[in-house]
């Protein structure tokens, strides 16, 4: 994994509980799974063993991948972001200028992006729109739908 990534404390801890799952509860249900299915007898025609492995190099890339991540973590709690701008870690409340409502997104690293939880990706279109605006500032973002405006209403961290 090449350069910094950066996450909060609560994002790096689900990080880490996650590798934890796939280290141990998820290697042995596969293991038990390509065991089981290696006892059913010949494997070079057995759906249920190519499954079971396909299962294990899925979960062995999601290992790899989150140990490459966990070691390059940067805490957004630890840098000095300006604080009347829109920067990773900055929840901004704004009033979408189309549909006459407010919206709060926190923006986050696509690790820790969950849209349900308004937690986008600072490399979602709507996050990079609003990267570097401040309260009072009207933005227009290009997303997949069309144009959507935005007017800043506040920033905290």
């Amino acid at each position: 994994m090449a350069g910094q990534v950066y996450l909060t404390r609560e994002g790096y801890q689900k990080l880490l509980e996650q590798l934890e799952f796939l280290k141990t509860t998820e290697r042995q249900r596969i293991a038990k799974a390509i065991g089981e299915a290696r006892a059913q007898g010949d494997i070079s025609e057995n759906a249920e063993y190519d499954a079971a492995k396909d299962a294990q190099a899925h979960n062995e890339a999601r290992i790899a991948q989150l140990e490459g991540t966990l070691t390059n973590v940067a805490f957004i709690e630890d840098m000095n972001i300006p604080s009347d701008k829109i920067f990773i870690g900055a929840t901004a409340v704004l009033r979408d200028l189309d549909l006459k409502k407010e919206i709060t997104y926190t923006l986050v690293s696509p690790e820790e992006a969950e849209f349900g939880a308004n937690r986008i990706s600072v490399f979602s279109p709507i996050g990079k729109g609003l990267l570097t605006h401040q309260s009072g500032d009207e933005v227009s973002i290009t997303v997949p739908a069309g144009i959507k405006r935005f007017k800043v209403l506040s920033i905290t961290r």
